[in-house]
């Protein structure tokens, strides 16, 4: 697992082959078995043929963003995309059972932090490790606007918008982040031992 870990990368730029569509959604099936609240299940993965990643992006993004964004050309020859959601109801629901009813997370409000994000981010990291196990590409691409368009376009107008993983074959390209040019803590230097 180390191993992965280290390996990963988030690949930006893509070579255009496609993702069986069947292998894939037996992928997101093994990623959900990541923890989830309560068992709620709450977190859902909707996955797009390289057919359909052009019409992704046209609901993710606008015609400026694709026109300006040096990265659109590399992101757009994914070989998949898969659509990551959440149901926050399903959380509110399931505490309010008599189990867990006593947690007093019966109304979004009371959640300080809501676990139908931290399951989607399990979900997704989940399903990030068994792409780089299987020699697979991918980039975790947040959709920070147009949430309501991708949510309409899946027919998942009511879940919450986690993110979307871009999956293919890297193909060398693509443009480098700056964020990789940070001077930011070591690994070890944000591991504090508490006495």
């Amino acid at each position: 697992m180390a191993q992965l870990l280290a390996r990963r990368r988030m690949t930006r730029s893509f070579d255009g082959t496609p993702v069986d569509s069947d292998w894939l959604d037996d992928l997101c099936a093994t990623a959900l078995w990541s923890p989830t609240a309560g068992n709620c299940a709450g977190v859902r993965m909707y996955t797009v043929g390289a057919e359909r990643v052009g019409a992704y992006f046209e609901r993710a993004t606008d015609a400026e963003w694709r026109e300006r964004a040096a990265r659109f050309e590399g992101l757009r020859r994914a070989g998949a995309v898969v659509v990551v959601t959440s149901r926050p109801q399903d959380y509110l629901d399931r505490y309010d059972e008599s189990d867990k009813r006593a947690s007093g997370l019966a109304s979004r409000d009371a959640w300080r932090v809501p676990y139908w994000h931290t399951d989607a981010a399990m979900a997704a990291m989940s399903l990030l490790l068994l792409l780089e196990e299987r020699g697979w590409s991918a980039t975790l691409w947040g959709n920070f606007r147009h949430d309501g368009d991708v949510l309409a376009w899946i027919g998942a107008p009511d879940e919450a918008l986690f993110g979307s993983i871009l999956i293919g074959r890297a193909d060398g390209g693509g443009v480098r982040p700056r964020s990789l040019d940070r001077d930011v803590p070591s690994r070890a230097a944000r591991v504090r031992r508490v006495d």
